[in-house]
């Protein structure tokens, strides 16, 4: 070392000894080297794979919101379309929000969150956006039970706009349609007639839509021509209905 130091010619022997020295000097290193790549492909890996697990979630979330603002802005487009309809109604309405569905096999009745303390009575019809849903047939102090067009046990007095035909529209719970009892077959009904409510029977005020015809059938066994129709109201989908009170119920 000390005659490295004072002896400059050693520096340019030492340098000349390390060239054939090199490849061992790689070969010694080059396990390390492949341990750190290693080390650093298998840390960029994890981070990739949390970084995609991370990725899913927030997609999922996002993914869940969306349904939800979707959901909500549906849910005010029909609350509008709901608002626009009490306004064209003359009589005093209340809206009013579904509670619950009766789960009971051929059974279409649902609950509401109004009852006695906010004047609803039995009988009282029920409407929303889109055409008649039912019929009030029990009241709670807040709550009440509804009797929807679709239940085989309901019946409504319609009249056809294009013709003035009257009838009486009944539940038919197997394909949650209407069925227009006992029609002549001599009815001149067409396909896409749209029924409202005739005013008869004092259980249905007049001119609201009940259904459009979907189904003209004669049977030859049958007197009667067989006639089903699609309810207008979103028996399925309505969310809020309007009450509606007759003027001596007020």
């Amino acid at each position: 070392m000390i005659a490295d130091k004072q002896v400059s010619y050693l520096a340019s022997i030492r340098a000349m000894l390390s060239l054939p020295l090199a490849p061992l000097q790689y070969i010694v290193n080059l396990p390390i080297q492949i341990i750190d790549d290693l080390k650093s492909k298998m840390n960029t890996h994890r981070a990739l794979i949390e970084e995609n697990l991370q990725l899913k979630a927030d997609q999922l979330l996002l993914r869940a919101q969306l349904q939800r603002l979707i959901a909500v802005e549906s849910e005010n487009n029909y609350l509008k379309s709901l608002a626009q309809s009490a306004r064209h109604i003359k009589n005093k309405v209340l809206i009013a929000e579904l509670l619950s569905v009766d789960l009971e096999p051929f059974s279409r009745r649902v609950v509401l969150n109004k009852g006695i303390r906010d004047g609803v009575y039995v009988g009282q019809p029920v409407l929303d956006a889109s055409g008649v849903m039912g019929q009030v047939i029990e009241v709670g102090p807040i709550t009440s039970r509804v009797l929807l067009i679709n239940d085989p046990h309901s019946g409504i007095a319609v009249q056809n706009v294009r013709n003035g035909l009257r009838t009486v529209v009944m539940g038919d719970s197997y394909g949650n349609q209407l069925r227009l009892m006992y029609v002549q077959k001599t009815a001149d009904i067409k396909l896409g007639d749209l029924f409202i409510t005739s005013g008869l029977g004092d259980h249905y005020p007049a001119g609201y839509s009940v259904g459009k015809v979907i189904t003209v059938a004669q049977d030859s066994a049958n007197q009667f021509m067989t006639v089903y129709l699609q309810p207008s109201a979103r028996l399925n989908n309505s969310r809020q209905v309007l009450l509606l009170w007759y003027p001596h119920h007020v």
